[in-house]
């Protein structure tokens, strides 16, 4: 687990489907999904509110499960994993950066970072972490709480945390969606260098100028894939 297999996606989708259930109406979401995402690829997926691209993202970071199809991560069928096993893979592969930034408001910026890896037991916690917010322009930010620091400066904080694992994905959900344009190109500019290194990026966006930037656009609608750059699958 966790050795990237030249030739072998880091994800791939093979008809996933997906239906939340409320009461004795099924609401479809997602619809026959095929997806491969290369390693080292930087991937947009794009969409209208309730299109199912936050749904897919969900599965791609195995926060939900499909109701039918295949998912593989690194070469490994994930669907029947227990919930521990699903856990474990997220907390050592997939790194996660969320629009609302999803801060502990009390600790400062380090102590944020840090705290994947606290919880994983890993060893040099506050190097790594510290390493992490160089990677993003923070090191002289570290000891300031979410409070003291701009949303673009939070959003960083958040990008350093999901790299202080050095996962094999980042995953992004609307990571600009809550920042000015300057602090935004900011924050593409950080991942458009962290693709260069060759670090493979998901990111769900409803905006064109930022979907551009990606090496790959997949477009969903009604839960179907409607049109779709390298990324996507046959």
């Amino acid at each position: 687990m966790g050795v990237e297999v030249p030739g072998v996606p880091v994800m791939e989708l093979r008809g996933v489907t997906k239906v939340y259930r409320m009461g004795r109406v099924e609401v479809p979401a997602l619809r026959g999904v095929d997806l491969r995402v290369a390693p080292g690829e930087s991937l947009a997926i794009c969409g209208p509110s309730g299109s199912g691209k936050s749904t897919l993202l969900h599965i791609l970071g195995m926060l939900d499960r499909p109701s039918a199809g295949s998912f593989r991560f690194e070469g490994q069928a994930v669907e029947g994993l227990a919930d521990r096993d699903l856990s474990a893979i997220r907390g050592q592969r997939i790194g996660f950066v969320f629009q609302a930034f999803h801060l502990l408001p009390e600790e400062t910026a380090l102590r944020n970072v840090m705290l994947p890896l606290v919880y994983s037991g890993a060893a040099d916690r506050r190097g790594r972490a510290e390493e992490a917010l160089r990677r993003v322009g923070l090191e002289d930010r570290a000891h300031h709480r979410p409070a003291e620091l701009s949303g673009g400066e939070r959003q960083r904080v958040a990008i350093a945390r999901a790299l202080v694992k050095c996962p094999s994905v980042i995953l992004a959900d609307e990571p600009t969606g809550n920042l000015d344009s300057l602090s935004g190109g900011q924050v593409l500019e950080i991942f458009e260098g962290l693709h260069a290194e060759g670090m493979t990026l998901v990111l769900i966006t409803h905006d064109a100028a930022v979907a551009s930037r990606c090496q790959g656009v997949v477009r969903v609608r009604d839960g179907l894939l409607e049109t779709a750059g390298p990324g996507a699958g046959a």
